[in-house]
């Protein structure tokens, strides 16, 4: 991409098809704002400066977007044509190049259908270019009128169309290229005699033909890129192309899903080949898991880096690392910096939490390790805990190579267990335990004789 181009990101609209308190284009498909799609699209086509015109709950959105894009905000909501008219400053800084405006809430525009509509906007020399689209079901959208040669003649909006024109199935997908000075030229004559009493961007289509420019439409060959959401019913639907296109891609790529029912996975996502998906698997983020895997089923994975051969079953993880061959499961959450280590096993209700796990030590059950620093070939029995929050601080645990943690020992953080170190059943350690040491912590039993008979604690006795 030329480095004379920007983009303008149209995001002001309230949705309040959506009934949300949040902006519109910060309703989610497969888990990542619509905005964030749109912007990924423009960043991989290479325009790197970007503005977006902000209106409803525009300081939340503008704090979402943080340096990736600058803002404007539009106070009034009077159509796209204020909206751009806006950024007037903006476009000001690239007199000669060129601009491309699109909507915040289509999130299936992509960066090819940005760089090939650039290109014909290029070689026809348009002052603008408009990208469009042929669907089944136009309704709503506004319809791309053509000649009787198949000359771009203008856009109409759906409100000021007549039953001729709604017969139409080519529409305006809301994004198109502009040279910025032939822009600049007609904004300030876009004007708002219209149904709704708004300024429609789609006049300057209008005007610049009236005026000797050249216009063309651009029709993508992918008919979704142009699909918006303006309710959630719409959301639904992006929400189930989306769904559909990264299971093929991933298909395609040599990832087995034998059944699809519950898989979702987001855009930025990445998966190894021979990796199987089974039922209810969830991953979001950026999630990369690597070849020969087995991941679910009822497995959902957020941010988390997974390697080969590694087996999940139930399990709930977040901003994690799971090395190669682990096997982890059933119901086992693993939070923010647990680091598992390679054939490790993490049985059923086991939790992790910022904890680092050496190869091949097994936390078979019903255990916590929180805080800690767990050598290489440790066995947890059942029910053992890092005890590792005073109320005011956290403290950390560490466990050396091979040592053996018995059942249901408390480990009451700070303190260390040695290389080889052994914890008896039913402990609470407070104090080190060296290398090669057993630890014990717990009263001598004692037997009260009679004590059943005397008390009669149970129901039903006499």
């Amino acid at each position: 991409m030329q480095n004379n181009c920007c983009a303008v990101i149209l995001a002001a609209g309230e949705g309040r098809g959506m009934k949300s308190a949040r902006p519109a284009v910060m309703a989610e498909v497969l888990f990542k704002p619509m905005i964030d799609w749109v912007l990924d699209a423009v960043e991989d086509a290479g325009i790197r400066d970007i503005c977006t015109v902000t209106g409803h709950c525009g300081e939340t959105l503008s704090a979402h977007l943080g340096a990736r894009s600058e803002t404007v905000l539009q106070r009034e909501l009077l159509g796209t044509g204020h909206a751009v008219l806006q950024v007037r400053s903006f476009l000001e800084r690239f007199r000669g190049g060129d601009v491309l405006i699109v909507n915040g809430d289509t999130p299936l525009m992509d960066s090819k259908t940005i760089r090939a509509a650039f290109e014909e906007h290029k070689r026809a020399g348009n002052a603008i270019t408009v990208i469009s689209a042929c669907v089944e079901d136009p309704a709503g959208y506004g319809r791309i009128v053509r000649a009787a040669d198949g000359a771009f003649t203008r856009i109409i909006e759906n409100c000021d169309a007549n039953e001729t024109i709604r017969q139409i199935h080519e529409i305006n997908s809301g994004a198109c290229w502009f040279q910025c000075d032939r822009l600049l030229e007609v904004l300030g004559l876009i004007t708002n005699e219209n149904a709704r009493d708004e300024y429609y961007l789609t006049d300057a289509v209008r005007i610049l033909l009236a005026n000797g420019q050249r216009a063309g439409a651009f029709a993508a060959a992918d008919p979704d890129v142009v699909l918006a959401a303006n309710d959630r019913l719409q959301l639904l639907d992006l929400n189930t192309r989306a769904r559909q296109r990264m299971l093929t891609h991933w298909l395609l790529e040599g990832v087995d899903i034998p059944c699809a029912d519950g898989i979702f996975i987001g855009p930025d996502v990445t998966i190894g080949a021979d990796t199987r998906l089974l039922p209810g698997t969830i991953l979001r983020g950026k999630t990369a898991i690597g070849e020969d895997c087995v991941i679910g089923p009822n497995t959902q994975l957020i941010d988390t880096l997974v390697g080969d051969g590694v087996k999940l079953d139930n399990v709930l993880s977040e901003q994690a690392e799971i090395q190669d061959g682990a096997d982890i499961g059933p119901f086992v959450h693993l939070r923010p910096n647990a680091k598992i280590g390679p054939h490790t096993h993490l049985g059923n209700f086991v939790e992790v939490k910022n904890t680092q796990i050496g190869e091949g030590t097994k936390v078979s059950h019903l255990t916590y390790v929180g805080d800690a620093d767990v050598g290489k070939n440790v066995n947890f029995g059942c029910g053992c805990v890092t005890v590792n929050y005073t109320g005011k601080e956290k403290h950390r645990t560490v466990i050396g190579d091979h040592a053996f943690i018995g059942c249901n020992s408390n480990l009451v953080a700070p303190v260390k267990v040695g290389d080889y170190g052994y914890t008896a059943a039913g402990s609470t350690i407070t104090d080190n335990v060296p290398a090669n040491a057993l630890g014990i912590a717990r009263a001598r039993q004692v037997n009260k004789e009679g004590w059943v008979l005397r008390k009669k604690p149970y129901k039903g006795m006499k």
